[in-house]
């Protein structure tokens, strides 16, 4: 059975002078020996020589060679945030008079990067309930390129049934892109049926929210067309991940295992008691989750069901009152990102998917009282849960 930790764990990268961590390559351009070998590196990549850092640097190989173990994909791709991953995938894959069927769940950027930027350049997105095989079939034309979905989507922490939809894609042949910044390690899309993965790295992958950075993991070809110097998006738009902070995820990944571990059990006894309280919870380790069971059937075993849940309070009066006195509690911060190893929570209609319109909101059933939680890493969360419910309390939400 594959393991995604393991395979993280058994890649080792020796340093320039044996050190256990790899040397940090600080520079932007590199020399060569010869005007011959300068050309032939212009017309082809060539394993272990490098030109120019915007299109690879040493350190930042050995992270994406990482990434690639985690995910099981043939190679990948760091870059200087998760929106640069999601973009150059994109308009690597798309042209003007494409068209790209996307989850109508999905982060509030990645949306207005569909809805409000890709039109500019001819190409259309039409939303859908990811849910809906019947509805994403129907939309499927001859100028469709892209199926994309979150596997575990933000806010609502819906579940993508990526066998089905990879089956649907590949029948047509279309391209199935699953960002998996919500659930590293707990699944893994390209053995599930993904053409491609995209992350944000600043979230679990790297852990400390002191850094943002993304990755793309596919295959070998389609690598070496996003770092094409001629053609490729990636190294084109230029977005480029510092190899320092490319030094600094790769430590943290090798520790991605026990805080997955960590957020994912602290997440299941919040929103365990939680639902005992009444509370209306979106967590899909609850067996009252619609898709529990699916995702229960797709996942890596040991990793739990991630670190995200959502609560519903309501209204958004009622939310920011509950947020302010979480952070007064010291629960944790009220504050964007995920992934952190204190607890983050922020109303998602007001930051986070504030991109995509109310009325759009409303119809998917993102409510103006979601609170959503990225649950840290605390060592006695029974603890952390008291003070919630005191806050709870305090609020009139229970």
């Amino acid at each position: 059975m594959f393991d995604p930790s393991s395979s993280i764990q058994d890649f080792l990268v020796f340093g320039e002078f044996g050190d256990v961590n790899p040397s940090i390559t600080d520079s932007s351009t590199f020399t060569f020996m010869t005007p011959e070998r300068m050309e032939e590196l212009f017309e082809h990549e060539i394993e272990g020589c490098f030109l120019y850092s915007r299109h690879w640097n040493p350190t930042n190989k050995y992270l994406s060679k990482a990434l690639a173990r985690m995910e099981d994909s043939e190679s990948a791709q760091v870059a200087a945030s998760g929106m640069a991953a999601i973009s150059s995938t994109l308009l690597q894959l798309c042209e003007s008079g494409s068209e790209i069927i996307s989850a109508h769940t999905i982060y509030g950027g990645t949306y207005a990067f569909f809805k409000n930027f890709l039109p500019r350049f001819g190409i259309k997105i039409h939303f859908v309930d990811i849910q809906n095989l019947a509805a994403i079939e129907k939309l499927i034309n001859d100028r469709t390129r892209v199926i994309y979905c979150e596997s575990i989507s933000n806010p609502l922490l819906e579940i993508a049934d990526i066998p089905k939809i990879s089956a649907l894609a590949k029948a047509r042949g279309l391209r199935l892109v699953v960002d998996n910044t919500f659930s590293p390690l707990i699944l893994s899309p390209i053995r599930l049926g993904a053409d491609i993965v995209v992350h944000s790295l600043t979230k679990f992958i790297n852990g400390t929210s002191d850094c943002v950075a993304g990755g793309v993991c596919a295959s070998d070809e389609f690598v070496h067309k996003l770092t094409d110097i001629n053609s490729g998006a990636a190294m084109l738009l230029g977005a480029v991940l510092d190899s320092t902070r490319a030094a600094s995820i790769l430590k943290n990944l090798h520790s991605l295992h026990l805080r997955m571990r960590q957020h994912s059990r602290n997440a299941q006894f919040l929103a365990e008691n939680f639902q005992n309280l009444g509370l209306k919870i979106f967590y899909p380790g609850l067996t009252t989750h619609p898709q529990h069971e699916l995702l229960g059937s797709m996942m890596n075993k040991g990793y739990g069901f991630g670190g995200m849940l959502a609560l519903d309070v309501g209204n958004l009066a009622t939310a920011n009152r509950l947020m302010t006195r979480m952070q007064e509690e010291k629960v944790g911060y009220l504050a964007v990102s995920l992934g952190y190893f204190k607890t983050l929570f922020s109303p998602p209609g007001h930051s986070t998917s504030s991109e995509i319109p109310k009325a759009e909101r409303d119809a998917i059933g993102l409510s103006e009282g979601l609170v959503r939680f990225s649950i840290g890493l605390d060592n006695d969360i029974e603890h952390t849960f008291e003070r919630i419910k005191k806050c709870l309390r305090e609020t009139a939400v229970i």
